[in-house]
């Protein structure tokens, strides 16, 4: 897969130190600027606020999406 149009990551940036996060982010916009969609799993609302144009919320761990919406919209998270 050299170049994939649907990427799926599971909390991606875990682990990594402050040099490590700002290079993964700029390669999601990037990626994201060249169209690819990127499906994102994190508990961490910094990656939400600075990765996400939409969010989904999943209850208690139910596989059931409670609210869908671009991420200017939402009030808080």
């Amino acid at each position: 897969m050299e170049e994939p149009s649907l990427m799926i990551l599971d909390e991606p940036l875990n682990g990594l130190d402050k040099h490590g996060v700002a290079e993964m982010r700029s390669l999601f916009h990037s990626l994201a600027k060249d169209g690819r969609t990127i499906l994102l799993a994190s508990h961490n609302i910094q990656d939400i606020e600075e990765l996400c144009d939409t969010v989904c919320e999943m209850d208690a761990g139910e596989m059931e999406i409670i609210r869908e919406t671009p991420l200017k919209e939402c009030a808080s998270l």
